[in-house]
């Protein structure tokens, strides 16, 4: 199978996989473009790890198509193999082994000769900061130091896709956040990431785009910006230091809630530049003039709750 230059690194389409009598995937549809990072966000039990074994080839779906790569999921499972690299929630780090017999090892497994395996191993141990650490039990290491031996192992075969199976999951606010700048400098240098994760600022952070699963299907995509839009609670606000001012602009605007104590009013907005537009003419027209103007919008956390509900349906997608 040829491939184009425009073909995007994962394209799967109907994606179905059940357990007995329970569906957990029920028709996903997924796209991710060269170079850019994908996150697949979801309740615990949603389907995500599922998502990632089959797109990673560890398991095969009940029905469905696929490409990563540019190759058929189905008919070049190898060709697919060795276009990605896969890191799981929990480390395939040996930790009876030094750091750098862990990454060696990975070498040997993707038959590179043994210069070229110590080059490779020298350069990412270099990469992810963990010179000084080689040559001690990986057993030793802390978590994040164990995450980045991990990732830099799954790089030892150069991948062009990357599958992060909730990475900095366990992980202290320092460690994650190195994790999220080599997830930066991965994509800087062409690589795709396809990202889940329980943690919704990690998604907002990194991902250009974003898809909700939920009850064993796409149920939102966009990319973070898009899909705070979807759930209600945005709204601009406006503080006044003379009452006057306060006063009239709350005739202008009628639909805003008044708060007369701090002399402010609220108004529903998806914070859009037509909308903020259309406040701002408001208050022209009625000849006064904000303090303050703040634009609030629903952060990802409101996202999720508010499309993994139950009564969730429909897909929303923004383009």
């Amino acid at each position: 199978m040829t491939t184009t230059e425009h073909e995007p690194a994962i394209a799967a389409g109907g994606l179905r996989k059940a357990y007995g009598d329970k569906t957990v995937l029920d028709g996903v549809d997924i796209e991710v473009p060269a170079g850019t990072v994908f996150s697949l966000l979801g309740p615990n039990g949603a389907g995500k790890t599922t998502v990632v074994s089959i797109l990673s080839t560890l398991i095969s779906a009940d029905a469905g198509q696929a490409r990563v790569g540019g190759h058929d999921l189905a008919a070049e499972a190898q060709a697919v193999r060795a276009a990605i690299g896969v890191t799981g929630q929990f480390s395939a780090v040996d930790g009876l082994i030094t750091g750098e017999e862990n990454m060696l090892l990975m070498a040997d497994l993707h038959h590179l000769p043994r210069k070229e395996g110590r080059r490779v191993t020298a350069e990412l141990l270099e990469r992810f900061e963990l010179t000084e650490a080689a040559r001690k039990p990986a057993s030793t290491y802390s978590g994040g130091m164990k995450r980045r031996l991990d990732i830099a192992m799954t790089l030892v075969g150069s991948p062009r896709i990357i599958f992060l199976d909730e990475p900095t999951t366990g992980l202290d606010p320092r460690s994650r956040h190195t994790m999220w700048q080599i997830v930066r400098e991965l994509v800087s240098d062409g690589t795709t990431v396809f990202l889940t994760t329980q943690y919704l600022q990690e998604a907002d952070q990194l991902a250009d785009r974003i898809a909700v699963l939920n009850g064993g299907r796409i149920v939102a995509e966009g990319s973070a910006e898009q899909l705070k839009r979807l759930v209600p609670g945005g709204h601009v606000r406006l503080r006044f230091a003379d009452p006057q001012a306060y006063e009239s602009a709350a005739a202008a605007l009628r639909e805003a809630q008044r708060d007369d104590d701090a002399l402010t009013l609220q108004i529903p907005s998806d914070g859009s530049q037509r909308e903020l537009r259309a406040i701002l003419d408001w208050l022209d027209s009625a000849g006064v003039q904000a303090d303050e103007l703040s634009v609030h919008t629903p952060d990802l956390d409101d996202v999720f709750f508010a499309l993994t509900a139950p009564a969730t349906s429909e897909k929303e997608t923004v383009r």
